[in-house]
């Protein structure tokens, strides 16, 4: 299997991931779609091979341990990625992401100008989130940037893995991988209180322990920026509540109305000229309002108090549907799929 070519192909096509599995043809997702490439059937030794090139001798131990392995990939003049090796019935399959050398700008990126504000915080806690694939890591990754451009701050990134690489500019910034440089994100995140950080970036809160730091060190004079899997910002509220037991759920609600300073909820959309894809986001912005209805557990309300204020920078996923369709950018169907409220959308649309 000719690796190189099938990543060229990517590159050409525009690819955001490419899939190797065992019998069939190397894949590529291209604009949302999989598209199979050549006619060449993959084997279980061809994946085999790849993967023992691909990492260390440690590493592939993990992955024959474990059955999956996470790390980043570079080949020069193409890219750079971010691959999952996983065991699947008795053979390796890879997933692998691409991953721009260069790190976008959130205004090259379609991130509405709101979202600026968050990257001059002092401290607090930001959550980008969204479902897999919606670009999260690379909004995390512009914000960091333009941080790093306007503000001389200490910033430290726990990854897993890393994938887009910071150079010093204004900021110092130190980026850890969970696995090789961290056993977890729990234990990197507990360390990193000690290296005297201004800004954490944790890529992702996966259990109560990660969650319950950052909150502490939210809460404690640091900006905390990560990601969870939810869509739109009340259930992003209640998946961190969520994880915490019965006794503890009125303390946590208090501390994240306390120290919760802005969600971006995004999908990624297809462009309607096929070129492409365009992100909605969910914005929220927490007033003294909507702080209360954390706290007095009331978060069904809280969007309707992100469609009033508008005019501090905040927008509802409809919202967001609504205008990249009168900019062009989407088609009505696309609108309708990702709304929430499919009814009340179609009501706003102008044909």
């Amino acid at each position: 299997m000719d690796i190189q070519g099938v990543l060229e192909e990517g590159l050409k096509r525009r690819a955001s991931d490419v899939h190797l599995k065992v019998g069939s043809p190397p894949i590529l997702r291209v604009n949302g779609d999989l598209l199979p490439i050549g006619d060449d059937i993959i084997t279980g030794e061809n994946t085999y091979q790849l993967l023992k090139s691909m990492l260390s001798i440690s590493q592939f131990e993990t992955l024959e341990s474990r059955g999956e392995f996470d790390f980043s990939y570079s080949v020069p003049g193409i890219g750079r990625y971010r691959v999952n090796g996983y065991r699947q019935r008795d053979s390796y399959c890879l997933a692998m992401r691409m991953v721009n050398f260069e790190i976008p700008t959130l205004e090259s990126l379609g991130i509405p100008g709101s979202v600026e504000v968050l990257t001059e915080l002092k401290n607090g806690l930001v959550l980008i989130t969204g479902p897999t694939g919606s670009g999260k890591s690379t909004t995390l990754a512009a914000m960091i940037e333009r941080i790093n451009q306007t503000r001389r701050t200490h910033i430290l990134t726990l990854e897993d893995p890393i994938e887009y690489l910071f150079h010093n500019k204004k900021s110092i910034i130190g980026q850890r991988e969970i696995g090789s440089d961290s056993h977890s994100f729990k234990d990197a995140l507990r360390a990193t209180l000690r290296q005297d950080p201004d800004i954490i970036l944790v890529g992702e809160m996966r259990d109560l322990e990660t969650i319950e730091i950052a909150l502490t060190a939210a809460e404690t004079g640091h900006l905390v920026l990560s990601t969870l899997h939810t869509v739109g910002a009340p259930k992003t509220i209640d998946r961190i509540i969520d994880v915490f037991p019965q006794n503890s759920k009125d303390q946590i609600r208090v501390q994240v109305a306390s120290v919760l300073q802005g969600v971006v909820s995004q999908q990624l959309l297809p462009i309607k000229s096929g070129m492409g894809r365009v992100p909605a986001c969910e914005i929220l912005i927490p007033t003294m309002a909507i702080r209360n209805l954390i706290r007095e557990k009331k978060n069904h309300q809280i969007i309707n108090a992100i469609q009033t204020g508008r005019h501090l920078g905040m927008m509802t996923m409809d919202h967001s549907l609504r205008d990249l369709f009168r900019q062009g950018l989407i088609t009505r169907e696309v609108a309708i799929e990702y709304a929430f409220d499919k009814e009340e959308l179609i009501k706003t649309l102008v044909h």
